[in-house]
């Protein structure tokens, strides 16, 4: 999740040349049924798409919808995202990364065998060398430890992907199990405890089966691109009762990057202080439970890519109040797809049961450039923020993917009002009980002032027989299937297709 590219300019000596590609749409085709008590309504279009999207600055997404037939608004200015610090919302820090086979790891103390330690303290002033280094297959056990880090690293992603400068470092395979330990990070580049999992940072490739168990421990970094939690390729980071506080920019409590892995955390309390600092970031499978999440600065998670995010009885709460690199809206729970190399293409999922969401500033969510699911159920969500917007799925920053995005509301209360660009797609499912109060709009405005929509797109709304849609404004979807009874139009009218069908 790097913050900001470097790109070199390169001189040419003969002729420059630029090639100019043009799309072309279709023509769509419509179909619609209605009934008197209940109604299926369908349309089926086909379309030759424009697969660039707005490209812009990075990580909060322009949504992007525009009139039928006319290109997806304005797009965000600046350069296309690669993938460098500062492109993505909880990115990386620094430059480039080379393989973990190059770097020289060291360590104040480097454990490289089976061994126990009970009490000790580790400190390093040096960039580049960790506080505490395990590099064995063996099993270790650290107990009642004292780290402390300082020396900045300029390694970039070395920091990253492979654990360059982390507090504490584990790697090639061990199993290492860390109880009652006070961590304290004051550096660049230098994360709380890193499992790094071996696989070169190959994304999806299995790992070296290197284990962080860490548990009742406290650990603080101060430092960019310094989170607290931290697991890359393929390691195993398994956390409880943890309380873990970061302030440097791009420093995620529960971080992860290029080459993913598994993240289990139970209990404990995760704050962020920092720009493009959410408490989780996950280019991995995280599972956290019974856990606090606060985030002072930016989103409350990012989902990259491939990646999932499952949340139980958490209480989450974010204030996101300044932009971060190419992201040219605010949200709480943000779900791309930056095409950096970080991450996989695919399908994108976000599950919540229980607990609390609360967003003070921005959207809720934002899905752009991606396949997104979102499941929630009996999540208490609370939106401050004076437009009310629930969701939007849009264009944003990045290209090269469909911005498409499916809602599963289980016994879930829904308030508020969901955007949808006009070359954009949502499915919004409400069952067991479920309650919408809201409407659909593809009217939309990045948090820079600029118009990125101004048509809705293709959105299908499912009601099963015990829940209920209550509308706060009229609104135009493409397909609906339920009852229309359990419509409370409210004294506004549902298009389906063009049809009032209330």
């Amino acid at each position: 999740m790097k913050r900001i590219e470097v790109k070199k300019l390169v001189p040419y000596v003969s002729i420059m040349l630029m090639c100019l590609s043009v799309s072309a749409c279709g023509q769509s085709t419509t179909t619609t049924t209605v009934t008197t008590e209940e109604i299926t309504v369908s349309s089926e279009e086909n379309m030759t798409s424009n697969d660039n999207q707005p490209q812009g600055e990075a990580p909060e997404k322009p949504d992007g919808e525009a009139p039928e037939g006319e290109a997806p608004g304005e797009p965000p200015s600046g350069d296309k995202p690669d993938g460098t610090p500062g492109d993505a919302p909880g990115g990386g820090f620094g430059g480039t990364g080379m393989s973990s086979a190059d770097i020289d790891y060291t360590g104040a103390v480097e454990i490289t065998s089976a061994d126990s330690q009970d009490g000790q303290t580790y400190e390093s002033t040096t960039a580049d060398e960790s506080a505490l280094l395990i590099a064995t297959s063996d099993d270790v056990t650290i107990s009642n430890a004292t780290v402390n880090k300082t020396g900045d690293s300029d390694g970039g992603d070395n920091c990253n992907f492979y654990g360059l400068n982390a507090t504490v470092l584990v790697k090639d395979g061990s199993t290492t199990t860390i109880t009652g330990a006070t961590i304290t990070s004051d550096a660049d580049g230098a994360n709380g405890v890193f499992s790094y999992g071996g696989n070169s940072g190959q994304n999806g490739a299995a790992g070296d089966g290197t284990t962080v168990i860490i548990s009742d421990s406290i650990i603080t970094t101060t430092g960019d691109g310094s989170g607290g939690i931290m697991t890359t390729g393929g390691g195993i980071t398994k956390a409880s009762n943890l309380t873990v506080e970061t302030s440097g920019q791009s420093s995620a409590a529960i971080r992860t990057d290029r080459g993913g892995g598994t993240v289990t955390v139970d209990g404990g309390t995760y704050t962020t202080n920092g720009l493009g600092s959410p408490s989780i970031y996950s280019t991995a499978d995280i599972t956290v439970s019974n856990a606090t999440l606060v985030s002072n600065l930016s989103e409350a998670v990012c989902i990259e890519g491939m990646n999932s995010i499952t949340l139980t009885d958490c209480d989450m709460t974010a204030n996101n109040t300044k932009m971060n690199g190419n992201a040219t809206f605010l949200d709480s729970i943000m779900i791309y797809q930056s095409m950096s190399g970080d991450a996989d293409s695919g399908t994108s999922t976000f599950d919540m049961t229980g607990g609390s969401l609360t967003s003070e500033n921005g959207h809720v969510f934002h899905v752009t450039n991606t396949n997104a699911v979102i499941n929630l159920n009996n999540v208490k969500i609370t939106n401050k923020d004076s437009e009310n917007i629930l969701l939007s799925v849009c264009d944003d920053g990045w290209s090269g993917a469909d911005n498409i995005a499916t809602v599963n509301a289980v016994n879930q209360t829904l308030e508020g009002i969901i955007l949808v660009g006009s070359n954009s797609t949502l499915t919004l499912n409400l069952t067991d009980g479920s309650s919408f109060t809201g409407s659909i709009s593809g009217e939309i405005t990045n948090a820079k002032g600029d118009s990125v929509s101004t048509e809705v797109g293709e959105v299908n709304v499912t009601l099963d027989k015990d829940s209920t849609w209550t509308l706060t404004a009229d609104t135009y979807i493409t397909s609906f299937d339920g009852d229309l009874s359990n419509i409370v139009s409210n004294g506004y009218t549902l298009y389906v297709n063009g049809t009032a069908v209330n």
